[in-house]
């Protein structure tokens, strides 16, 4: 891989495992300096051993994003200690599942602080360093459950709509300063959380799986390839855009067979 990014700095949260991790490796190996964000400090010594060995430079920070004021403490730090913020990528999330009746305000509120709230507060921080120093890229992850409705997801749901309209107003704002705002849409990623899944209960798991045009689950990677290159400049020219990485799922006329 070319070293595109070199001389480059970026902020990834949910950075441990995942499309995270996927996006920082990437990053990484196109020569950038990564900084990788999560909530458990076992996962995060063992994503960064793993970009180490591959000859990255990365560090790692235990952060819960929820905590608002610890995650714009995070964002001024690390653009003072480098000198420069280029990237951020809001990739950290909350879900929870219940039908409307049973879902728990503070679940709604959980769910609205990590999706929501925080790409609010960690963009915000970034696009006041990106302005001062001319510019920088920042991805924001959505879901197919922000475009399209499904039963039991009302909090998830509602608060990755409210992330796309966000990213879209953030993207007006700064495309006068060189400061790009895009956001990529997966669909059903096979994360360790979902593999993990799919081994308990396999019928389900290729149900849905068949219910995707493609007919399976998107890899990490594939969802990092999207989020690099919406990143890198590349895309220069792109703004405002939400970029669906779903195997046509978001697309789809579904009629049952």
């Amino acid at each position: 891989m070319s070293q595109e990014f070199a001389g480059k700095v970026a902020l990834i949260t949910g950075g441990s495992d995942g499309i995270g991790l996927a996006t920082a490796q990437l990053l990484a190996r196109g020569g950038a300096s990564v900084v990788i964000c999560g909530r458990r400090q076992e996962m995060l010594d063992q994503a960064k051993a793993r970009i180490e060995a591959e000859g990255g430079r990365v560090e790692a920070i235990r952060l819960d994003v929820s905590d608002l004021d610890a995650y714009a403490a995070v964002v001024a730090d690390v653009a003072a200690r480098h000198g420069r913020l280029d990237m951020l990528v809001n990739n950290a999330m909350s879900v929870h599942y219940a039908p409307i009746g049973r879902l728990k305000l503070e679940h709604w509120r959980k769910d609205f602080a990590v999706n929501a709230e925080a790409v609010f507060v960690g963009t915000k921080a970034a696009m006041t360093v990106m302005a001062e120093q001319g510019g920088g890229s920042i991805v924001n992850i959505a879901s197919t459950t922000g475009i399209r409705a499904m039963a039991n997801y009302a909090s998830y749901s509602a608060s990755k709509a409210a992330l796309i309209q966000f990213s879209a107003v953030a993207a007006m704002e700064g495309s006068r300063k060189g400061i790009r705002v895009n956001v990529v849409v997966p669909g059903q990623v096979d994360t360790a959380a979902t593999l993990d899944f799919a081994a308990k209960a396999p019928e389900i798991a290729a149900q849905t799986a068949d219910a995707i045009p493609m007919g399976r689950g998107g890899q990490p990677e594939e969802l990092a390839e999207a989020i690099v290159f919406l990143l890198s400049d590349r895309a220069s020219y792109i703004t405002g855009i939400a970029l669906p990485v779903d195997g046509g799922k978001s697309v789809q006329l579904y009629i049952p067979g």
